[in-house]
């Protein structure tokens, strides 16, 4: 297994741009990526983009992503009210609110679900995203459901174990609406996370499938081999 390094931009913040069709769903997929950013790269700028929910439900969504970002310098956080469960249906609403953001914001990274994601609403942003952002690091993360349609990750964000149960703890605390779904508990959560964990030999981990990575040729750095580094055809982010 070849660990790879990504380097942070020179000369600004980090910009990281993540994306839910409903909330919550960007927590469960990512928290702990989250976290692990927030705390390792200050000054940290974040854009959410969830694009169904509740008033009660953005609520919740707002409060998480002040939760599992808490040291950005820069938080902006976008909810819709699109039809839940009809993405597809509005196929070109969702295509027109990811191209305003693409318009208004250029991030580094991007987390979003996966276009092979079970559950239609997931499937269909992670089917427009790569025909509106070409040049950015975008990975796709997982989210457990009923469908059983967890896959092979290609990339893994090692959490330690602090970060493992603080994703479940503002899970719990940021969601109350969703207490009462029997999938809904930290057996879940946990699990899935030690799983991944033990796939890349780390305590906990979350998973994510990338599309298109480019590794630049490896260089030597005062005799020693440098760091592998993966870079977007844009800039490159360290996680």
């Amino acid at each position: 297994m070849l660990s790879l390094q990504f380097q942070l931009p020179a000369e600004r913040p980090l910009a990281v741009l993540a994306i839910g069709a409903h909330p919550d769903d960007i927590e469960i997929g990512a928290g702990g990526t989250l976290l692990t950013l927030a705390e390792s790269c200050p000054g940290l700028r974040a854009r959410y983009v969830v694009l169904t929910g509740t008033e009660e439900r953005h609520a919740e969504a707002r409060h998480a992503a002040a939760a599992f970002i808490p040291q950005a310098a820069d938080l902006t956080v976008d909810l819709h009210q699109l039809p839940e469960g009809r993405l597809p249906a509005v196929w070109d609403r969702v295509k027109d609110i990811l191209e305003h953001v693409a318009h208004t914001w250029t991030p580094d990274l991007i987390l979003a679900p996966s276009c092979h994601d079970a559950h239609q609403d997931h499937r269909t942003i992670g089917e427009v995203l790569p025909t509106v952002f070409r040049d950015q690091l975008s990975l796709s993360y997982e989210i457990p459901k009923w469908d059983g349609d967890l896959g092979r990750p290609s990339m893994y964000v090692p959490l330690t174990a602090d970060v493992a149960h603080r994703k479940v703890e503002l899970l719990h605390k940021c969601f109350p609406s969703q207490a009462s779904r029997d999938w809904w508990d930290d057996e879940v959560f946990l699990g899935l996370a030690r799983l991944r964990g033990m796939e890349c030999r780390a305590p906990y981990s979350e998973a994510f499938i990338s599309t298109k990575t480019v590794v630049q040729p490896l260089t030597r750095s005062q005799g020693t081999v440098a760091q592998r580094t993966v870079r977007t055809s844009a800039e490159a982010l360290k996680t």
